[in-house]
């Protein structure tokens, strides 16, 4: 076997890490595709990301084993995907793999026909027989008997995954009307589910659902029933307290594994960071909580620091392990920790921090108000960790995720009035608008190392759309405006479905996959459908483009059915919904934006949360003065503020 394989020209983080296993993995590709045709022999795929647990002890334990390699090369063809460079591969045999198993992760393990129909799925899968389940030893040769001696039944079985799997988009297109009754319900739910006890939702494992808080902060303004409020302030300032945030460095980890937000696993997102950022900013913007100004400045400083190449865009991800360990850059133990403190210093440390054990201790606050004690302490702590081997980072650059920081750094820049976040956000978003489309416009998925990944998707659009409408609000600059109208109109022109409305996944030219997925519903992250449904609303106010709310009233007749059978997994088509029926109310600007009542109309703004306002600079008029519009039409143009405030 030769030192790589058919990865070592790739240019993923994921791939390079997997271009000297013993296992003769091929990129997704046609030559890979031709030479499991030419074999007779199925595609192995699996996916995973490069700061996946689970994705790196799979590889140590199998794919760097001779005995598994050489059993996968010998009845496999085997591909890798890293599901953040293709996500369109990965959300398809993901469905595939809850449809056969009922669940999913990663690695995501799919055996499958040279034309890429799947016939078994599986995550995580260990080396031998354990946990309850067939190690890959056992599994592959029965896989591959199956495939010599009974390949009709697999095809059979193939067949009926791809069938149900198109059946089930179709089905839940139904083109019904929604009541405001459901955000009534989403309400519940959301109350239903937050935990009363530790705050957030759910239980173990617990995610920071920023689009949950998003959205009551939303409820809370237009109901004054403050129980939303406290149910989000109570979620962040324990969120901030939690082991979940990086006491030290700043920053927040992908999600807790109990209850309390006391352990973490311990990767960093992008995304987590941008959509937090916003939603501290928002909750700062209501309630003045120096908690929440101090938690966006931590993880401002920490995607600064750590996260940032030199074009001002941001890496993906940190990893959860270093030294082959999960969590070991970020644990402490009692010993260490005494012996870096005075004992005054310890004591003090003592009464602020949780230590739950002598060893492994993650760093949690006993009390949210705390959260600004013991700086010396906390400095001391963090230069001793910068001595330690850091996790690896996912330099990849993703033009999404980018998107999403663009937006929540312009959101927090404007609200805290901070310069400094408006030009990372500018110099983010600029870089990617030139640099991150190809000849005809569409826009680029990613790029490492000067290499640039064209396949797009859907989330590339409706998340810089987002990014380019925050900007607009958070400095008027009419480039801004322009840009979000050419991201939507080539979103719809590539995206749209003609025939029932809301967005493919995919571009109507990417017709590699056996499914053109229509994704709706949220996840950790809201989906793409449903920011560019409520962003596009926004845009048609700004743009007096009526077309634009016709297509947001489509998608959400679209996904009626979708939305009704789970409403908590379309925040922001809610958010849609409410703003179709109680339409954004926009401030035309006319003048100087350094006149002094544009001025005061901005810090009014800035200190008196309304989701509702939208500013509009882009019309030229001979005088100063301010309009005020709702639902496409505009009263007359008055030089008083007051005016305007008082009706808004």
């Amino acid at each position: 076997m030769a030192a790589f394989n058919h990865l070592k020209n790739e240019t993923s983080p994921y791939l390079k890490q997997h271009a000297d296993n013993p296992v003769d993995w091929y990129p997704w590709g046609e030559e890979a595709f031709n030479e499991a045709e030419r074999r007779g022999v199925p595609i192995f795929l699996s996916i995973g990301y490069s700061t996946c647990h689970w994705c790196h002890v799979m590889e140590r334990e199998s794919f760097t084993d001779q005995e598994t390699a050489a059993l996968i090369n010998k009845y496999f063809v085997a591909v890798k995907v890293d599901r953040e460079e293709r996500p369109d591969i990965d959300q398809v045999y993901m469905d595939v793999c809850k449809a056969m198993t009922g669940s999913g992760g990663w690695p995501l393990s799919i055996f499958m026909t040279a034309d890429k129909k799947p016939f078994f799925a599986a995550t995580y899968i260990p080396r031998e027989d354990k946990y309850g389940r067939k190690g890959l030893l056992s599994l592959l040769p029965q896989i591959y008997d199956l495939w010599m001696n009974d390949r009709g039944e697999l095809l059979n079985s193939s067949q009926n995954v791809i069938n149900h799997l198109k059946k089930e988009q179709n089905n839940s297109q139904q083109n019904l009307e929604l009541d405001q009754e459901i955000i009534t319900e989403t309400l519940n739910i959301l109350s239903k589910i937050y935990d009363e006890e530790y705050a957030g939702f759910g239980s173990e494992p617990k995610f920071p659902m920023p689009h949950y808080l998003i959205f009551l902060l939303d409820q809370w303004q237009e109901n004054s029933e403050n129980k939303y409020l406290e149910m989000t302030e109570t979620s962040l300032d324990s969120m901030r307290a939690g082991g979940i945030f990086d006491q030290l460095g700043g920053g927040f980890h992908r999600y807790s594994t109990d209850r309390e937000w006391d352990i973490p696993h311990f990767e960093k997102m992008l995304y987590d960071q941008a959509l937090l950022i916003y939603s501290y900013a928002e909750a700062y913007q209501i309630t003045n909580k120096n908690i929440y100004l101090e938690t966006i400045n931590k993880t401002a400083a920490y995607l600064k620091r750590e996260m940032r190449d030199e074009n001002g865009c941001f890496y993906s991800a940190e990893d959860a392990d270093s030294e082959g360990i999960e969590g070991e850059f970020y644990f402490w133990e009692k010993e260490e920790i005494e012996n870096i403190l005075s004992e005054t210093e310890y004591q003090e440390f003592l009464e602020v921090f949780k230590v739950q054990n002598q060893k492994r201790i993650t760093l949690s606050l006993k009390q949210a108000q705390d959260f600004a004690k013991l700086p010396e302490i906390k400095a001391k702590l963090f230069e001793k960790r910068k001595k330690r081997i850091r996790p690896a980072k996912d330099k990849k650059i993703l033009t999404d995720w980018n998107g999403l920081a663009v937006a929540g750094l312009a959101k927090a820049g404007f609200v805290t009035n901070n310069p400094e976040y408006i030009s990372m956000a500018e110099k983010n978003a600029d870089f990617i608008f030139e640099n991150m489309r190809d000849q005809s416009g569409n826009l680029i998925h990613s790029y490492y190392q000067d290499s640039f990944s064209k396949v797009d998707n859907l989330n590339d659009y409706a998340y810089l759309l987002w990014a380019f409408v925050e900007l607009y609000q958070a400095t008027l600059k009419n480039k801004y405006l322009i840009r979000a109208e050419k991201i939507v109109n080539k979103m719809i022109d590539r995206f749209w479905d003609q025939k029932s409305g809301g967005f493919y996944f995919t571009a109507v030219e990417n017709d590699e996959l056996f499914l053109r997925q229509k994704k709706n519903e949220d996840s950790a992250i809201p989906s793409a459908n449903s920011i560019a449904s409520y962003n596009m609303l926004k845009l048609s106010h700004l743009l007096d483009n009526y077309d634009l709310r016709e297509k947001v009233d489509q998608m959400l007749s679209s996904f009626a059915s979708e939305i009704m059978r789970s409403p908590v997994s379309h925040i922001y088509m809610l958010l849609s919904l409410k703003y179709l029926e109680n339409p954004f109310k926009k401030i035309n600007i006319y003048g100087s934006l350094d006149d002094p009542q544009v001025k005061e109309l901005l810090a009014y703004l800035r200190h008196n949360y309304n989701p509702k306002i939208l500013l509009n600079s882009s019309l030229a008029s001979d005088k100063s003065g301010f309009s005020l519009c709702s639902n496409f039409v505009c009263g007359e143009i008055t030089d008083d503020l007051n005016d305007i405030i008082s009706d808004i």
